[in-house]
């Protein structure tokens, strides 16, 4: 008896092994290209309707539904799903898309991948009942290799599993229960709404089996001249040669090179460079070639600017000349789609940047869809990059600081990975407001976990890119000694808005002396990253008061003279660009943050015109 009762268990633990399924994590070398349809290289955008599915209940893996959704209803792609079906609001659990499409017969003999543009927060992804593998964090690209798993004469069915579960281990976090976190619903440990799902575009797209696996462009200026370092990866054997082309201001500038391994640097040299400014964002074209005899293997192409970016210990230098952003921070919010990508909100906030005559924004608090990078580029609007370390906190649970800090470093590595060839993208940040104080450990054992913490993220910034400085945003009552591990220090105020409840002139007077303080502390460029007050549209007074539009345009002005008085002063960004949704909470009437000069459907407050007269007419 004893035997069998063995025997039954071997059996079952051996069961269990076979049916387990293992995800391998996106390997991140498959997602640094957006992808390009050319002469040797295929796109097929899957967006549109797809089938969705709620499992609440976590029973989705155990009964296969990877094979095949049922009882499904259709939802967009790309788009959050909280705001497609009233139910789904505040949902924040496991739901499954689905969706059926034919790889073109034309793509055999390649390499076929499936890319997301963005996953919020965690997916796991498979395909004709296949295991692909998973990817943790949203907002940054991941994609998996396909070309094994293809079904050439039939349907090929796509099967992602999506969660936003909010967790005190994640980035950014939720449900805390240490002191001095939010009080809200659903519970992030952050002032915005944790929106969901398939966020951003989702493509097949295929390259051939030799193939340009990245390209990494830095520019050097020393006028008249500009130097432009191209690194290339490849994938593939054999002979394979690569030329260089870059085009611009009437020039061609071509280069052969050779491959030591899979990597190759080229140096151009480029006699007076036109160079990417603000008021002139020119852009070159760049195209990289692999060739095998007289045959064209694959190509790549382009655009980069020509441009410089450094600081000094009270300014910001674009091409060795100042610069002073002027701008917002914002959020990847519109009705109904949510953070879902939106071309035409796109392009409409990019015409109300420039028609306030703003020339910059930090990506709060997260990556933006690639789309939004591309149109910077196009328009001359200046970014802070900025990865989704909003609410981080240090308590005794140092395994989850250390979980957190571990994915801070990988999202760090994927948006540089992404968004390097970007002249636009002039500063990378690695955090937003942290450092929720915890009473269960002594202040400066929470001091120096959180220094070390930080001064490990600006280490991986320097160390996958040094062309770039680095920062994080502090709140007022954060240590000092965080800002001093920046290039540029950033920080965001609320003196007669949080605090001096009501009173811009003792706010303003507040934000006068600390930053003189910081200042003389760090010697080094300063950006107030954030500060602004609420304004319920439409609300008024003779006298202004808090949540009237006049509150709102006296606040912004005052602080905006202090900061013009200042000359490690090196830009301003007000929050916000526009209007967002926020979890329920007794600070945020409707579930709203109304801070926005511009209303969620972009209509201007009078801060709007305001900013307008200030900032249209100072370029």
């Amino acid at each position: 008896m004893l035997r069998k009762l063995i025997f039954i268990l071997v059996l079952i633990c051996f069961a269990g092994k076979t049916f387990s399924q293992q995800f391998k994590t996106a390997d991140i070398a498959n997602s640094s290209l957006m992808p390009e349809q050319n002469l040797t290289r295929n796109v097929l955008n899957l967006s549109g309707m797809w089938s969705f599915k709620v499992d609440s209940n976590n029973v989705g893996e155990n009964e296969k539904w990877y094979v095949g959704l049922k009882q499904a209803k259709p939802i967009a792609v790309p788009a959050s799903w909280n705001d497609q079906y009233d139910e789904l609001r505040d949902y924040m659990g496991i739901a499954w898309y689905e969706q059926n499409t034919y790889v073109p017969k034309t793509w055999q003999g390649q390499r076929i991948f499936i890319r997301f543009g963005s996953a919020n927060y965690a997916a796991k992804v498979w395909i004709n009942g296949k295991v692909l593998g998973k990817h943790e964090g949203g907002h940054l690209p991941f994609a998996f290799d396909i070309t094994d798993y293809i079904n050439w004469n039939n349907k090929n069915k796509i099967i992602v599993q999506v969660e936003n579960i909010l967790k005190p281990s994640r980035v950014p976090p939720g449900n805390i229960t240490t002191e001095g976190g939010f009080t809200n619903n659903p519970a992030g440990n952050f002032d915005f709404f944790p929106f969901c799902g398939l966020e951003r575009p989702v493509w097949l797209f295929s390259v051939p089996q030799s193939h340009i696996t990245n390209i990494t462009v830095v520019s050097k200026v020393q006028l008249p001249n500009a130097t432009v370092e191209i690194k290339i990866k490849k994938e593939g054997t054999g002979a394979l040669i690569g030329k260089l082309t870059l085009s611009g201001n009437d020039k061609d500038f071509e280069k052969a090179f050779t491959f030591s391994g899979d990597e190759a640097s080229v140096t151009l040299t480029v006699p007076d460079a036109h160079l990417w400014n603000v008021d002139d964002p020119y852009l070159y074209d760049l195209s990289v070639s692999l060739t095998r005899g007289s045959q064209v293997v694959d190509s790549y192409s382009l655009q980069t600017g020509i441009r410089t970016i450094a600081v000094n210990n009270s300014q910001l230098l674009l091409n060795g000349k100042p610069v002073f952003l002027k701008g917002f921070g914002k959020h990847e919010d519109f009705p109904i789609s949510g953070k879902g990508t939106s071309y035409p909100v796109i392009v409409k906030d990019f015409s109300l940047l420039k028609w306030v005559g703003a020339n910059s924004f930090r990506t709060s608090h997260y990556p933006y869809d690639e789309e939004y990078m591309n149109m910077a580029d196009r328009q001359g609007i200046l970014i802070i990059d900025e990865i989704p370390a909003v609410g981080l906190f240090f308590d005794k649970n140092v395994d989850q600081v250390n979980e957190r800090k571990e994915t801070c470093k990988q999202m760090i590595r994927e948006l540089i990975n992404r968004d390097k060839n970007h002249p636009a993208v002039i500063m990378w940040s690695v955090a937003n407001e942290p450092g929720l104080r915890s009473s269960y450990l002594k202040k400066d054992t929470q001091d120096s976990i959180s220094y070390n913490f930080f001064k490990e993220l600006i280490g991986t910034i320097k160390k996958e890119d040094t062309s770039r400085p680095a920062t994080l945003v502090g709140a007022e009552n954060e240590p000092y000694q965080w800002l001093g591990l920046a290039d540029v220090i950033c920080i965001n105020r609320y003196f007669g808005w949080y605090s001096q409840t009501g009173n811009i002139a003792e706010g303003a007077a507040l934000l006068n002396k600390e930053l003189d303080i910081i200042h003389d502390k760090f010697k080094k460029p300063m950006i107030l990253t954030e500060f602004g007050a609420d304004a319920y549209p439409g609300m008024h007074a003779l006298t202004p008061e808090m949540f009237t539009e006049e509150y709102q345009r006296d606040f912004i002005k005052a602080y905006l003279d202090v900061l013009d008085t200042k000359n490690y002063i090196c830009g301003a960004h007000v929050w916000a660009f526009a209007d967002f949704k926020t979890s329920q909470g007794d600070r945020r009437f409707g579930g709203f943050n109304w801070k926005g000069v511009f209303t969620r459907d972009r209509r201007p407050k009078m801060a709007a015109y305001y900013l307008k007269s200030r900032w249209g007419v100072n370029k």
